[in-house]
């Protein structure tokens, strides 16, 4: 199947710092795809890339197998930025039908606001918008052109909770029309929940890329959370565990042996309370995942 997205040996230095090292990445057409990284790991400058926002310094970037500047490119794909910098003064409906004239086939306007829960703000100006709804607003421009490929960076930024759950499901909407879509999010919860295949970004490299279960099969082990007072780092000195945090009297941890934890903290007559344990999840997974390459 021939790649919607494409980086091949994909370099990119911003004087003597080299942001890329060599990336090579293909995305498929359908798919929902979450790109992960800490700050500074160079996912930003590779969505860049993909967008043709910047060009490589070595290797190359093609959208839709061509270059992602050229006009034929854009004109399919929708993209929703933390900062758009749009007209405070035009109204909802304006700015709309101004994105949607880009594009050669559009969604109705009508769609558009109800997919943005925008339909009671059409006639007001940007500019009387809250954050969360501009962050609507932008979701809204990013898909009233109909895109065949939509990439999301940190969507559900000052989103409140009910809208992040519609506008979620909205994603999977798109998705389920057979969208690509490219997601970046700090939010790990929602990576795991929405994406079928997972890229990890650290020091400028791909270091991991599968579905979010082999992400998570990744880490050895179970996680551990309980309560318990006087405890610290020392306490943990010799006993098989990893990720260790210990944040206003409650312990978290991952560990191959959690019953040998347990008997050997029950051994030295610690109280523990409220005891869970469970799976490690995409969080704890992409943690260890980037220290192994720190």
């Amino acid at each position: 199947m021939t790649a919607v997205v494409e980086l091949v040996g994909a370099r990119k230095s911003y004087g003597e710092t080299e942001a890329l090292r060599g990336v090579d990445l293909a995305i498929e057409p359908g798919r929902l795809v979450a790109i992960l990284g800490p700050n500074g790991a160079g996912k930003t400058t590779a969505i860049s890339l993909m967008l043709g926002l910047r060009k490589p310094t070595a290797g190359s970037a093609l959208l839709f197998g061509i270059d992602p500047a050229d006009r034929r490119a854009r004109s399919r794909v929708g993209v929703m930025l933390q900062e758009s910098g749009v007209p405070n003064t035009l109204k909802v409906k304006e700015l709309m039908g101004l994105f949607a004239s880009y594009y050669p086939h559009s969604l109705p306007l009508s769609r558009t606001l109800e997919l943005s829960d925008l339909a009671d703000k059409a006639d007001s100006s940007v500019g009387q918008l809250s954050g969360g709804q501009k962050q609507r607003l932008y979701f809204a421009l990013a898909i009233c052109g109909d895109p065949e490929v939509i990439f999301l960076d940190e969507p559900t930024v000052g989103m409140d909770v009910q809208y992040r759950r519609l506008f979620l499901d909205s994603i999977r909407q798109f998705a389920t029309a057979g969208k690509t879509i490219i997601l970046t999010t700090h939010y790990l919860d929602e990576a795991d929940e929405l994406a079928e295949r997972i890229v990890v970004i650290g020091h400028g490299k791909v270091i991991a890329d599968g579905t979010p279960r082999e992400i998570k099969s990744r880490v050895a082990g179970k996680k551990m959370s309980f309560a318990a007072d006087g405890m610290s780092a020392s306490t943990f000195d010799g006993l098989p565990v990893s990720n260790l945090d210990i944040t206003n009297g409650r312990v978290k941890l991952l560990s191959n042996a959690p019953e040998e934890v347990l008997r050997e903290l029950f051994r030295r007559s610690l109280t523990i309370a409220d005891l869970e344990v469970s799976g490690a999840d995409l969080e704890e997974a992409f943690i260890s995942i980037t220290k192994e390459e720190g």
